[in-house]
């Protein structure tokens, strides 16, 4: 009788062993399977612009359907150079300067992980969106957490507090998820004193640029010649024009940081939805398309705001995206992943609790996110219900 043999093979060792499903996922499914109104994933819940859907289904029918060039349709960078240049005053050459990605998770990964190396730190302010940290590590480097503000604004001290000979980037995210709040242009000054000097890339996470209220103005990293030439700068395409599920952004940086991009862009995605990118290229020729996504999202915000006047919870003040930070310490004592999970199963709302965007979440602090990306409809019923609470 032949004995059979068997392998014993080591445990793989896991290259992210403190990382579980995302937070997104979990309070997703638990909103699902409680029936629970769903303001937590950061998608909208109402239809996208008709015209961009029968854009995208007539290149479909013209016959866009095979590969893109890999750093993106021409037309569609020379629409995302005007849109730039329209905007900020900068054009950067569509050629060199402008890769067309699978929406902004990707353009952020890719980016670490063309200029990280083993051993690298890499400066993030928390709370911080969950993909930063764990790319960092992929790629060898080291995450070297610091805060924001009590008030959640930047803290440019803490921030210097961290740069040592070893930091290799910083990066940044304007308007912030999931805080709320905005860099100004006295900010993006006081970044260019502290890496003025240094060798150390900026990436900047602006995939919310269209999303800020009360008539401030986005302060990019594009408005600084100091800051452009040493940066990264992320945006999403999805958060504009309510295509999340689409996952089309672009990164823009000077040709030598691109060329790098590029180099590992074209081995993990190589390109992007073609169809998409031919509907992209023509939408933007209309800057109304997206130049009334502020005016969109503020009547939102201010719609949640004054509906949750009756509430317990007390909102923070929301500057820009379309994310609602609120205590509820007049409410419970609970750490929020617990609350949070009770307000999903007990009252019927799913909401993000903030602790998951920190390495070491602040002792005491007692806040959800709520995303306000929702039909009135929507808004109206998650607020009879947390009034309740």
């Amino acid at each position: 009788m032949r004995m059979s043999s068997r392998i014993t093979r080591a445990p793989i060792a896991s290259k992210l062993p403190h990382v579980g499903t995302t937070i997104f996922t979990v309070m997703s499914r638990l909103a699902q399977e409680c029936g629970a109104i769903n303001l937590s994933q950061g998608f909208p819940d109402f239809p996208i612009d008709e015209k961009l859907s029968q854009l995208v289904d007539a290149a479909m029918r013209s016959g866009h359907n095979q590969y893109a060039p890999m750093a993106g349709l021409p037309a569609l960078r020379e629409a995302i150079a005007d849109k730039v240049q329209r905007l900020y005053g900068f054009r950067y050459d569509p050629d060199t300067e402008i890769t067309v990605a699978s929406g902004g998770t990707q353009a952020i990964f890719t980016a670490i992980g063309a200029v990280v190396h083993p051993g690298d730190e890499v400066i993030i302010v928390d709370p911080a969106y969950d993909c930063y940290s764990p790319t960092v590590e992929l790629f060898g480097g080291k995450p070297v957490h610091v805060r924001l503000g009590n008030d959640m604004k930047f803290d440019a001290d803490a921030v210097q507090r961290a740069i040592t000979p070893r930091t290799r980037m910083l990066m940044i995210n304007t308007p912030h998820n999931p805080a709320g709040t905005i860099l100004r242009d006295a900010d993006m000054k006081r970044i260019a004193e502290l890496l003025r000097g240094t060798d150390i890339i900026l990436l900047s996470d602006e995939v919310y640029e269209h999303l800020v209220f009360d008539g401030e103005p986005h302060a990019s990293v594009i408005n600084h010649p100091e800051l452009r030439e040493r940066a990264f700068v992320i945006f999403s395409f999805g958060k504009v024009f309510h295509t999340t599920g689409w996952k089309m952004g672009y990164a823009l940086a000077p040709k030598t940081l691109m060329a790098e991009f590029r180099k590992v862009h074209q081995f993990n995605v190589f390109s992007v939805h073609t169809p998409t990118q031919h509907a992209m290229a023509a939408y933007m020729q209309e800057p109304s398309n997206y130049g009334t996504v502020a005016a969109f999202y503020q009547a939102k915000r201010d719609r949640f705001a004054a509906g949750m006047k009756d509430s317990r919870f007390r909102l923070l003040p929301c500057e820009g995206s379309y994310f609602q930070t609120a205590d509820y310490s007049a409410i419970s004592s609970e750490d929020d992943m617990a609350f949070a999970q009770r307000v999903t199963r007990e009252f019927g709302v799913a909401t993000i609790p903030l602790s998951p965007f920190y390495k070491d979440p602040p002792k005491g602090q007692r806040l959800l996110r709520f995303c306000f990306a929702k039909q009135d409809a929507t808004l109206d019923a998650a607020i009879e219900k947390l009034c309740r609470i």
